[in-house]
This record gives C-alpha cells, sequence and structure tokens, in this order.
C-alpha cells in the first residue's frame, strides 16, 4: 500500500459498533456485567414488571440448573456448579432485598404491590389463609435446611476429604503407569488434570453448600422482619386494621418467602444430585434403573409386600395391587431374559476357553525391566518424594538431554524369586545388573573410597564396586559431619540404572528409534536426510554409526553434524570404523568440552613415539581391512602401562583422556575398553583448534 493510500484512509479516533459489540459479547464482559447487576438489586429499588422478570428467571434458571445436575454422566461435567450456586445465592438475595422493598413500601396498596409473582404465589400457597402459608413456608424450609442441604453438605465433607486422602495414592498409580509404560505422556497428564479437577470440585463443593444452608436462613430471617415490620407499618403508618394489615403483608412476605424458597429448594436437590452421584457413571435415570430395576427377585418381593398391604383391613386396595402387578409384571420379563441369554452366553464363554493366546505375543521382549524382590514394592510408591517411578522418569529425560534420544520406558514388576530386599535390572530380557538396597536405612560411601568408620552393614555399591555402607537413618547426621557421601536405597537402585543404560545405549538404539530421530528433524535438515537416504547410505548404516558413538558415551544430540559427516565420507568409503572417525572429527568440539577439566583444560595422556609406531607397524590386512596384531608380551606390556598412567592421573583428581594418532584410534579403544570401559579414546584429529591441553602423564 502506498503512503497516498494511507493518508487517504481517515483515522479511527473510536472504535467502531462492531468491535464495541465484540466486547459486550465476550463471556468475561457478560458475567461481570451480571455480577455488577446483582449489586444494584441490593442498592436500587426495581419496579414491579423488572422484579417479575428476575423471579421468572430465577425460578427458570433453577430448573435448568436441576436438568443438568440430572442429564450429566459424571460430577465433573458440571464441574462449575459451586461458582453457578455462589450466583445463583446472591441472586435471589438480591430479589429478596428488592422484593422487601416494595412489600413494606407499597404492601398498604394490596395483595398485588410487588408484583403478579409474589401475589400467585401468596394465593396459591395459602389457600386464602395467611397461617396455612405460614406452615408451608416453614415446612419447605425445613426440608431444604434439614434434610437436603444438610445431607449434601455432609457428602461433599466426606467426598473432599476422601478426595484430597486419596489423592496421593492416586497420583502414584498414575506415574506408575507411566514409568511402566502402560500409559503415554498425554494419557497421563490427563488423568493428573482430572485428579487435580476431582480434588478441587469436591473442595469447592464442600465449601459452596454452606451458601444454600446460609440462604436458608436469610429466608427465614427475612420473613420474619418482613412479616413483623409490615404489620407494623400498615397498622402505625397506615393505620390498617390487624386482620387487614396481616392478610395483605403477611400474605404478600409469605408469597415472597415462597418465590425465592422454591428456586432454593431446586438447587439444594441439584447438589445432592450431583455429590451423590460422585461414583456413579451415566446420568440419574440410567443409574437408577441399571441399580434399583434389574433384579427380578427384588421386584419380586416388592409386588408381594404390596399385595400382602393391600388386603390389610382400611387400606385401600387400588393403589397397592396396582403397584403390586406392576412390580410382578416386570419380575417376569426381567427373570425370563436371563433364562434366554444362558445360552448365547454360554456359547460364548466355551469359544473363550478355547481361545489361546497369540504365540506372536511370547516374541515381544521389554527394552528394560526392573524387577523388585516383595519387601521393595513400597518404593513405588514412596510418599516421602524418593519415588522410584520418580526417579525413572527424571533419569528418562537427563539421559534424553545428554545423549540425544529417548530411553524405551522402564516396566516394573515383581519377582518373588528375588531376595526380599533384592532386585534386578534386565536388557531386552537379559539380566544386566542386580543388588540389594536395605530399606529404612542410607548408604554411607566415602568420597576417598575407604571403608565408612560407621556401625551398619558394610557393602560394595552395585552401580560402581566401591566400599559402602548401610547405616540406620538416625546416623544421617554424623555421617554428613564426617564427610561421608550419603544416599537412600530409591537413588541407590536408580544409580545402578543409570550406569547399566549408559554401558548399553548403543543396543537401546533399535532401528525403529532411529527412523524417530530422522522424521524428527526440524524442516531445514530434511532436505539432508532426503538426499542422504538412501542414494548415499542405508538408515541401518547411519544406525550403526550413531550405535559406535554411543558405546564411547558420545552424544548425538546433534544430528544434523553427525549427518554431515556422514555425507561427507559416504562417497570416499564404506567401511563404518572410517565413518565414525570422520564423525568424531566433525564433533572435536563437543569431544573437548564434554572431557575437559574443572580448570577449562583438556588432560590428555599421550603415546610415545615408540608405542605410536609399535601400533602402526601391527596393523596388517589390505586397505579398509586393517587388523591390529600385537604380540601378548606387548598387549600386557600397554595394559600396565594404561592403568599406571590413568591410576596416577586419578590419585591427582584427573579425568584424563588417552591421545593417539588418528589411524590407530579405533585399535587402541578396542583393546583398553576391555579392562578399563571408562576411559576415552581420542585422535589428534578431535582436538578442537580452541581447546588447551595439559598432559597429565605419557605411556
Amino acid at each position: 500500500m502506498t503512503d497516498a493510500a494511507l493518508t487517504r484512509q481517515p483515522p479511527r479516533a473510536f472504535p467502531s459498533l462492531r468491535d464495541v459489540s465484540g466486547w459486550v459479547m465476550r463471556g468475561e464482559v457478560a458475567m461481570a456485567v451480571g455480577v455488577i447487576f446483582i449489586v444494584v438489586l441490593l442498592i436500587i429499588p426495581m419496579p414491579k414488571i423488572v422484579l417479575d422478570l428476575l423471579l421468572a428467571m430465577s425460578l427458570v434458571s433453577a430448573v435448568l440448573i436441576l436438568m443438568t445436575a440430572l442429564l450429566i454422566k459424571k460430577p465433573l461435567e458440571f464441574a462449575v456448579f459451586p461458582t453457578v450456586l455462589l450466583v445463583t445465592t446472591l441472586f435471589r438475595l438480591g430479589l429478596n432485598l428488592a422484593s422487601t422493598r416494595l412489600v413494606l413500601g407499597h404492601g398498604h396498596e394490596g395483595t398485588g404491590s410487588a408484583g403478579q409473582v409474589i401475589e400467585a404465589f401468596g394465593h396459591l400457597m395459602m389457600g386464602g389463609n395467611f397461617v396455612i402459608g405460614l406452615i408451608v413456608f416453614a415446612i419447605l424450609v425445613v426440608v431444604n435446611f434439614v434434610v437436603i442441604t444438610k445431607g449434601s453438605t455432609r457428602i461433599a465433607e466426606v467426598a473432599a476429604r476422601f478426595a484430597l486422602d486419596s489423592m496421593p495414592g492416586k497420583q502414584m498409580a498414575i506415574d506408575a503407569d507411566l514409568s511402566a509404560g502402560l500409559v503415554d505422556e498425554t494419557e497421563a497428564k490427563r488423568r493428573r488434570k482430572e485428579l487435580e479437577q476431582e480434588s478441587t470440585f469436591f473442595g469447592a463443593m464442600d465449601g459452596a453448600s454452606k451458601f444454600v444452608r446460609g440462604d436458608a436462613v436469610a429466608g427465614l430471617v427475612i420473613v420474619f422482619i418482613n412479616a413483623v415490620g409490615g404489620l407494623l407499618i400498615g397498622i402505625l403508618q397506615h393505620g390498617m386494621p390487624a386482620a387487614e394489615a396481616a392478610g395483605s403483608y403477611v400474605v404478600l412476605t409469605v408469597g415472597d418467602g415462597l418465590v425465592t424458597q422454591v428456586p432454593a429448594l431446586i438447587i439444594s436437590i441439584a447438589a445432592g444430585f450431583l455429590v451423590s452421584k460422585s461414583g456413579v457413571e451415566g446420568s440419574a435415570d440410567k443409574a437408577l434403573v441399571a441399580q434399583l430395576a434389574t433384579n427380578p427377585i427384588a421386584l419380586g418381593m416388592v409386588a408381594a409386600a404390596s399385595a400382602i398391604i393391600g388386603v390389610i383391613p382400611g387400606m385401600p386396595i387400588l393403589p397397592f395391587w396396582g403397584l403390586a402387578a406392576g412390580a410382578a409384571f416386570l419380575a417376569w420379563r426381567l427373570g425370563g431374559k436371563p433364562a434366554e441369554a444362558e445360552k448365547p452366553a454360554e456359547t460364548e464363554e466355551k469359544p473363550a476357553e478355547d481361545v489361546e493366546e497369540p504365540i506372536a505375543n511370547s516374541l515381544t521382549i521389554d527394552e528394560v525391566k526392573i524387577e523388585l524382590g516383595y519387601g521393595l514394592l513400597s518404593l513405588i510408591n514412596d510418599l516421602e518424594g524418593r519415588r522410584l517411578t520418580d526417579q525413572i522418569r527424571a533419569l528418562r529425560r537427563t539421559l534424553a538431554s545428554e545423549y540425544g534420544f529417548v530411553m524405551p520406558p522402564v516396566r516394573i514388576l515383581d519377582n518373588m524369586r528375588l531376595a526380599t530386599q533384592g532386585y534386578a535390572i534386565r536388557i531386552k530380557e537379559l539380566e544386566s545388573g542386580q543388588g540389594e538396597v536395605r530399606l529404612g536405612c542410607l548408604m554411607a560411601m566415602d568420597p576417598a573410597g575407604r571403608q565408612v568408620e560407621l556401625p551398619g552393614e558394610h557393602v560394595r555399591e552395585p552401580a560402581f564396586g566401591l566400599p559402602a555402607t548401610w547405616i540406620d537413618d538416625a546416623l544421617r547426621e554424623e555421617a554428613t559431619f564426617r564427610g561421608y557421601t550419603i544416599v537412600d536405597p530409591a537413588t541407590v537402585l536408580t544409580t545402578h540404572l543409570t550406569e547399566i543404560l549408559k554401558e548399553n545405549m548403543a543396543d537401546l538404539l533399535s532401528y525403529g528409534e532411529v527412523q524417530k530421530l530422522l522424521k524428527e528433524l526440524p524442516a531445514e535438515q530434511k532436505k539432508l536426510v532426503d538426499e542422504l537416504v538412501p542414494s548415499v547410505v542405508t538408515a541401518t548404516t547411519i544406525q550403526r554409526v550413531l550405535q559406535a558413538l554411543l558405546r564411547e558415551r558420545v552424544s548425538i544430540r546433534d544430528l544434523p553434524v553427525i549427518l554431515e559427516g556422514i555425507a561427507e565420507a559416504a562417497p570416499h568409503t564404506n567401511s563404518v570404523t572410517q565413518l565414525v572417525e570422520h564423525v568424531r572429527t566433525r564433533l572435536a568440539r563437543q569431544l573437548c568440552f564434554q572431557n575437559k577439566g574443572s580448570d577449562g583444560a583438556l588432560p590428555i595422556v599421550t603415546l610415545t613415539p615408540d608405542w605410536e609406531q609399535s601400533f602402526h607397524d601391527a596393523l596388517i590386512g589390505p586397505g579398509e581391512e586393517k587388523q591390529l596384531a600385537l604380540p601378548p608380551s606387548r598387549l600386557q606390556e600397554f595394559i600396565r602401562g594404561v592403568r599406571d598412567a590413568f591410576e596416577a592421573a586419578a590419585a591427582n583428581g584427573d579425568a584424563a583422556v588417552l591421545l593417539t594418532g588418528p589411524q590407530i584410534r579405533p585399535y587402541v579403544r578396542s583393546i583398553v575398553e576391555r579392562f578399563r570401559g571408562q576411559t576415552v579414546v581420542m585422535s589428534q584429529n578431535e582436538i578442537h583448534p580452541r581447546a588447551r591441553l595439559r598432559t597429565v602423564g605419557q605411556i
């Protein structure tokens, strides 16, 4: 649009009518206007016509609330009911005050002075006698206050208490299902939200039910004040006879009380239905029919009892025998259905006995599984914030951020063949680690690797094999004072699981996981995948490269750089080893950062030129099929040299890296991983130009 076109448009100093109507139609604005209108009812007098309309709205809205409470399937479908209860209670109190002004100010003019609705209720319920009206009004208030409201309040209190008490257990069950892989994250979030809404709803209902009780008390007080005040005003101010004043003011007062108490009674009934069907699925009519009118024996007993009552002298025989006939007919109809349905049911059950579980189901294996002894089942539901399921979920999230792919869900089962407080960790159904923990105790370890000098059970820490001691919880402060590391049983198990998962990451990265990683790449990287797979390399080759990186605990989170490295080297070699070495060169910055020391420098242990030459000379074979053929004596000498150099570095607090030439790095690593798997072996090509090196030893 040009500048000229812009200048031709008139400035809009004020919003248009459409904008204003859009604002007004917004729900929050309408709600605010409605609440303000209720407040206005308490202050400004209302004409009779407006009051009749508002009283009609109060009656109709009460019926709508009752029908909604009857037809919903679950109480949470009407979760806004506490708010509705508050608004309707305030609305009725505002109508009470508005009608009180009309009754006391114009009651001497006759029973129509407060509007037609109040007059009609007064004459209809009183039948021309204000004493009858007072009695009917009192009965309605008693029914509402003593029976319905009190019962609903009690149910709401108990439901709120049980909902809050059972919330931790239900939350644990959701977490256990999530950790076991029975539900996904979306379903777990939905269940947690529903659980939170349930506890909030019953808690709100517990408080909101007090509104109804207060409304009933307020109705009694208002009727008493209006009756006494009306009589005084009529007799003293307007000079009316006592009978005439009572006939006018009491009729209006009782009519006013009834026209507000009837909606209150209806809403109290709705509240009772809502809180009393908390454990029943389906609408109220279906729930009642399903649980009351489906037993032919019960209906038969009802028919017999009705028939016997009908023949008692003085009892009307017609209504009781009519009910007996109806109950007997229903019992006969329901009694015939099971007999007819028995044969189909039997025919349906017979094949079920012969149907076997598909044999293919037995081929499914769990990627990661923890088996617990009977005594460790309480770890799943630990209420003190050390739940095993929570720690496993946090562990999977941590490993995903560190290594670049999501570990499979961990299934937790009990195994009676294990020791009472023993556990076993299985990777693809094969046992990868086991141990025992002591519930109610703490594991204490000396960071220096020495034996803990505290009373307890001396053991070996299952993950790293360090000396440890199970001590009583009462010794926590003393162990902390001595500088020992203290962990609880769930953390011991989780740490062991962490190390096992790190050792088996390559095996857990399946072909399907690789496909998922490729599909979840950003849109700008999809072009690289399309060009690379399958024309240059296959997805299986990419999987083998990623597995080789994970085997040396190299993160694959920077997948685009890894794919770029494969794309560069793949046209020149088919060797997975060479592809891995080229990718590691592209990941030089990551490797140096991952292994740097506390001072920011990379601690390295180097090979002497003699060892470099020895490894070069020991490589035999053509091209990319070279193999290492080092004499056993030289191999043992190299192993001793590596152990001595790295133990000396560890004594000085350095987690060093073994630095070799690029041609021999894969072969040196294949030797080192057999006796010192946690040692990182890097080539000179993997040192980033900006990395600072610090030599801590030489072999």
